[in-house]
């Protein structure tokens, strides 16, 4: 059975910083793609960033020069580090594997998600 499990959610006031953390178990994802997704309230669930299996990253626009996403194999671990939070960064962070080859911005891709974690940004 595969888990994903996030942590690292919280409220940051504008201009913070969280890390977010999603441990994999049950099966090894390392040098896996892995990607992160968000969705706010009333919107649908949009892409935010996504590690190949040569760690070559891909962001959203949004999250361009603010977000990090990077991995620790080791602990089959891939993070995801967010500077300069806005308000409108306010959503449930997801990470999801099990990349089928498809578009990577596109949440049909991937077979298994994590329950997600809050992050809520205060103006």
């Amino acid at each position: 059975q595969v888990q994903l499990v996030e942590s690292g959610g919280g409220l940051v006031q504008a201009g913070g910083s969280l890390r977010l953390a999603c441990a994999a178990s049950g099966r090894t994802f390392s040098n896996g793609a892995m990607a992160w997704f968000r969705q706010a309230p009333g919107k649908e669930r949009e892409f935010v960033s996504f590690i190949d299996r040569s760690d070559n990253t891909y962001y959203a626009d949004s999250g361009k020069g603010r977000f990090t996403i990077s991995r620790n194999n080791a602990k089959n671990t891939v993070y995801l580090q967010m500077n300069s939070l806005r308000p409108e960064d306010t959503a449930v962070y997801y990470c999801a594997a099990g990349y089928t080859g498809r578009p990577y911005a596109t949440p049909e891709t991937y077979r298994y998600w994590g329950q997600g974690t809050q992050v809520t940004v205060s103006s």
